[in-house]
This record gives C-alpha cells, structure tokens and sequence, in this order.
C-alpha cells in the first residue's frame, strides 16, 4: 500500500487487476481498428479502383460517433457497463465477420462497417464511465495517462503494423483477425472485470434515448464548470488543424514523405511526453492550477510557425503544441469528478460527439482555406483562435473547484 503523500506511478495503476484487462482490451481495439481500416481500404480499391469509394470507407468510421454518440450513449447508464460493452465487442465481432463472406456486394460492407462502428459509442461510453470506478482517485489521473500513451503509440506505429499485416495475410484474413480481436476484448472483460449494477438513477429519472440525451445535455451546458471544462476538450478542434496540413506544410518547405511522417508524428509524441510528466510527476491540485495555462500555451507554439519556418522548427513547435494539450488530464478527471455516476456515460458520449464532429469540421475548414492561404498562416490562425478562447478564462483567474478524488 502506498504511503500518504506518496505519488502514484504506473505500477501502481497496473497492479489493479480490473485495470489491466480494460487496458488490454483496449490495445486489442486499437489493433483490430487499425486492421480493419487497412484491410477494408485494400479491399474496397482491389475492387472498385476508385479513390473517391475507399475513402468514403475510411471515413465512414468515423460517422456514427455523430449520429450514435448523443443517443446510443446513454446506454451505458441504463444497463450494467460490463454488459454494455460485452455486448458492442460481440456485435462487433460478428459485423467484421460478416464482410468476409464471399460475393457481398460493396454497399452491403459499408453497411456493415457502419453497423460496426455504431457499437463504438455506446462501448466507449461504458468504459469511459466505468473507469473512475476502477481506479480511484489519483490513479484514475495516471491510468488516463497511460490510456493517451497508447493511443499516441497507436496512432504513431498502429497503421504501419496494419499494412504489414494485411500485406502478409491479406485482407479478408485481416478482417478476421479484427474480428478475433473483438472477442478477445469482450472475453477479458467479462472474465476479468468485476461484475457491477446498473448506476442508479434519479426517481423521477424520464425513459427513453431522447430523454436520456436531453438531460445529459441539461447537465453538461448548464453547469458553469462543466461547459468550461467541455469547452476545454473541444478546443482540439482548432489546435489538431496542423494534422490536416502536414502535406502542403512539409512541401512547402521543400520536405518529402519523411516530412510528412515526421509532421504527423509530432503532436501524438509530444502529447506522449507530456501525458507521461504531468501523469506522473505533478500533484493533482498543481495540476488543476495549470489546467488553464497549458490549454493557452498549446496554441502559442502554432502562432510562432509564422517565423520560425524551418522543417525541423516547426516540427519541434507542433510537438510543444502537443505537450501542452496533456492539460486534457486534468480537465478530463475534474470531468469525472463533477459528473454524476448515473450520466456519466452520456455525459461522455456528448463531449466526444463534439471533439469528433469538430475535429472533422476543422480538417475541413483548415483544408478549404490552405487552398488559397499559405499554410503556415492556417496553422498560425488555429494557434491564435486557440488562445482567444482560452483567454478569458485566464483573465478569469483559476476560479473552480478544488482538486477532490475521483467518485469510486
């Protein structure tokens, strides 16, 4: 056991066991997910040749998040988290399986994928809301760090090992694997994770997704604090533009491939070291005090693309810009914190709704406009509407409420 005082490490985290299996649930998603986009890309353009259909199918993944995250979230706070997310991961499985079958025409996989990825929120809802439970106080703080340290890792190596693989095996085969990995999931969780009851809900709690959604709406906008810190999570809507520009960027300065690569690569590995530092070596009550300044200075580090142009600078400010946003640690325990258990799981589902509905409509826009701006400038514009809406919040002085453990 732990000392008072003493902070909590990684190994602390990992040594709870519910912990352990969620986290390796976790990577198994992350891996079947990058299969799966690979696979289904390979598939779709053997089949048809056409650019425009395999991109409609990479991006069909990320279009239920927008049309289940405020209804189909809410799951989670009606039926036990464990079922819930047993569930997704089954339903799933069987979905992924399915494209396999010979001759299915091409709009039946994309039925099916949409399907599949419509089983995203309600599980990552779930987990999402299941967590704090699973770690208390500070090690939930920590264990959100490791969870950002995956992704990033993911995200950095995840597509490279999926082409390998589909390479080697082949996309159906691929797909298959995917498919496995769902049941892998669902089976740690279900013989590793603990049993739990529905959350309990309020007595005059309404029925019904659409009852569910606007109460999570009422809490989640009309709580000062927490439309602050929801505020707070959408803000990588505008500080994630450079993701979208890494191409134009890195030509511009006479870069190639590699330049790309490493302009990609530079906000998930500054995200990482910064996730890492302020996981492991800063007190939960500093870490509140710098939640506002660090959201600030992501995009400072954009604004100063302007003038230092070099390929190497630029890179190395994208991934200060990275470093900041580990601010979201804290804003997301401090979200934990001030949600109740029982809309915990909408609550969560609304956020990412936002964070993924406006990261697409940034890419968009950041796009659009690089089409007759230089792209350095766009850069430097996100950097800068990045810290005008931060700014009155730091002009607000840090006014919220103290730094409390998370509710087990």
């Amino acid at each position: 056991m732990r000392n008072v005082g003493e902070s909590t490490t990684f190994r602390d985290v990992f040594a709870v066991r519910e912990y352990r299996a969620l986290w390796l649930a976790y990577v198994l998603s992350l891996i079947g997910d990058q299969l799966a986009r690979v696979a289904l890309s390979v598939l779709v353009y053997s089949r048809t040749g056409s650019p425009l259909l395999t991109a409609l199918t990479y991006a069909i993944g990320f279009l239920p998040w927008l049309l289940g995250g405020p209804l189909l979230s809410g799951l989670a706070d009606r039926y036990p988290r464990r079922t819930v997310m047993v569930t997704a991961d089954l339903l799933r499985a069987v979905l992924v399986a399915a494209m396999v079958l010979p001759g299915a025409p091409l709009a039946a996989l994309l039925v099916l994928l949409f399907l599949a990825e419509l089983c995203a929120p309600p599980f990552a809802s779930a987990r999402a809301a299941l967590f704090p439970q699973v770690l208390a106080g500070d090690l939930y703080v920590v264990g959100s760090a490791v969870n950002t340290v995956t992704w990033e890792a993911a995200q950095i190596v995840g597509f490279v090992l999926g082409g390998a693989m589909v390479a080697g095996v082949g996309p159906r085969r691929g797909l298959l694997i995917d498919a496995a990995t769902f049941v892998l999931s669902a089976s740690l969780v279900l013989l590793r994770v603990r049993a739990r009851p529905a959350p309990e809900r309020e007595p005059d709690s309404t029925t019904g997704m659409g009852a569910d959604l606007r109460a999570g709406a009422r809490l989640v906008f009309g709580d000062p604090w927490l439309r602050t810190l929801t505020v707070l999570a959408w803000l990588c809507s505008v500080y994630m533009v450079p993701e979208a520009l890494a191409a134009p960027v890195a030509t511009e300065l006479g870069g190639g491939a590699l330049a790309i690569g490493m302009l990609l690569a530079a906000n998930p590995i500054g995200t990482t070291i910064g996730s890492v530092l302020i996981g492991r070596w800063v007190s939960p009550e500093r870490r509140l005090r710098w939640l506002v300044p660090m959201a600030l200075l992501t995009g400072v580090p954009l604004i100063l693309c302007l003038w230092w142009t070099d390929l190497v600078a630029v890179g190395v400010l994208w991934g200060l810009s990275g470093l900041f946003s580990a601010y979201n640690l804290a804003a997301n325990a401090a979200f934990v914190r001030a949600v109740p258990d029982a809309r915990r799981g909408q609550a969560f589902g609304l956020v990412q709704t936002g964070m993924s509905a406006g990261q697409g409509l940034g890419f968009v826009i950041a796009g659009a406009a690089a089409e007759w701006a230089d792209p350095l400038t766009i850069v430097a514009g996100a950097g800068a509407l990045t810290c005008v809406v931060v700014l009155p919040l730091v002009l607000r002085g840090n006014r919220f409420p103290p730094a409390a453990p998370a509710p087990g």
